[in-house]
């Protein structure tokens, strides 16, 4: 591998178009069969990489090369040197956390997306970004059924982001903004937000960033007596005793398909204890919403009516490859109050179509300014294996989980700790 030898090299380069259409064509060959090959051959790979911290500095130079080097070579580091320090989240032998459920039409749309290399920030950025975004997250949420509150045919709307921390502190700035505007900014830390001990950290986090004090986060903790998902008595309980301390109560995240065990807390309950307070509830579907698209699993988000945002990771358990969290909103508008800038003091924010308030700027309803064209990819798998398609895939992986739960449980060597919910077995020795 090379690297910088002396300060007068360049003298004897020559310049590369680093867009030139046939380099683009060779090299996009070699690297399509390089990632084939190794999709190919993944399972042989050890699953958890067995290199040490510090391994891949003694590998490489100490210095960027200061002259052009061959893909071909490139490659073949990429294969001596880091094939080695990945951990195989696409192979079939990894039980590991949620593996990254890619497919070919999700690589696909990955590449489409790439090469267009869009900033789709507003509509007029690029408009086919926005629209198909806007199309996409309808299709999704009519296979969900969600209520049509939630979708741009009625007065919400969704939106792709990266993650599921990205959801919930979108969802919970706009909760404390729309509640601050009300009670005096100065009350901010008066303000509570709701878990569970089985909601992802990401809340807690969020709580962090958006200003929440430190005191006022509630981690409910939760018992085997009711699957470890949240119950509305403890939830109340919580309410009640934070309300008679002076404080407000803000926010809930209830989970459907926890991290740990796949807990689903019961949306409907939770919605309506919620509601008597006017605590914004979102529900965090990451890894189990993708499930809800089939009929005998749509019950696990019943009550989803009484919520204000839903999301869900395309990228765990829905064909698609990282990044795609899929949002909807009920109320965008107290989203993009609360995460908008405005667009009159920056000349180059400015377009007819913006000022005409007749389509959507997604700048307003994330955290950054740039933004990827995510819905390719999700349009893409949508399109190339279908509904009936995708269902089928999932009960497929639901059925393989039931067959594996009844094996452990018929072995007095194990325990089946949790029942399943979905595709995720939790057992111990």
């Amino acid at each position: 591998m090379g690297s910088l030898k002396s300060d007068v090299e360049h003298e004897n380069t020559s310049m590369i178009n680093p867009m030139d259409s046939e380099e683009l064509r060779r090299q996009g060959h070699m690297i399509i069969d390089f990632i084939a090959d190794y999709y190919k051959n993944v399972e042989k790979y050890p699953v958890l990489s067995q290199v040490e911290p510090g391994y891949l500095r003694k590998r490489l130079p100490e210095s960027a090369p200061n002259n052009p080097e061959p893909i071909e070579t490139i490659l073949q580091d990429v294969q001596e040197h880091v094939v080695p320090g990945i951990t195989h989240w696409q192979s079939p032998n990894y039980f590991a956390y949620f593996p990254s459920s890619g497919s070919i039409a999700g690589f696909l749309g990955e590449m489409l997306s790439t090469g267009f290399n869009v900033v789709g920030f507003n509509w007029i950025s690029s408009p086919a970004a926005t629209e198909l975004e806007n199309i996409v997250m309808d299709w999704l949420g009519e296979m969900l059924k969600l209520p049509k509150s939630f979708l741009f045919s009625g007065n919400g709307g969704g939106v792709i982001l990266g993650t599921t921390c990205e959801a919930i502190l979108c969802t919970l700035a706009a909760a404390r903004d729309q509640i601050l505007n009300k009670i005096g900014r100065e009350n901010i830390s008066k303000l509570v937000v709701y878990g569970s001990d089985q909601t992802h950290s990401a809340l807690q986090k969020a709580a962090q960033i958006a200003g929440i004090h430190p005191k006022n986060f509630r981690a409910i903790k939760t018992t085997k007596s009711s699957s470890f998902a949240l119950t509305p008595d403890s939830l109340q309980a919580a309410i009640s005793s934070d309300i008679e301390a002076g404080l407000i109560p803000l926010f809930l995240c209830a989970t459907v398909g926890t991290t740990s065990i796949t807990a689903v807390d019961p949306l409907e309950p939770l919605c309506n204890a919620a509601k008597r307070y006017g605590i914004w509830v979102h529900v965090d579907a990451a890894y189990a919403g993708s499930a809800c698209i089939c009929p005998e699993f749509r019950h696990f988000i019943d009550g989803i009516e009484g919520a204000d945002s839903l999301s869900f990771n395309a990228h765990k358990w829905f064909f698609t490859n990282l990044d795609c969290c899929c949002m909807w909103m009920k109320n965008p508008t107290a989203l993009t109050n609360s995460l908008s800038t405005n667009s009159e003091s920056y000349e180059f924010l400015r377009n007819k179509a913006s000022d005409s308030k007749q389509v959507v700027d997604y700048k307003d309803w994330q955290i950054t300014l740039s933004r990827r064209f995510r819905a390719l990819k999700l349009w893409l798998v949508l399109r190339s294996y279908g509904v009936a398609n995708l269902r089928n895939y999932l009960r497929s992986h639901v059925n393989m989980a039931k067959q594996f739960e009844q094996l452990v449980a018929g072995d007095n060597r194990f325990e089946v700790v949790v029942p399943r919910n979905f595709a995720m077995v939790c057992f111990r020795k």
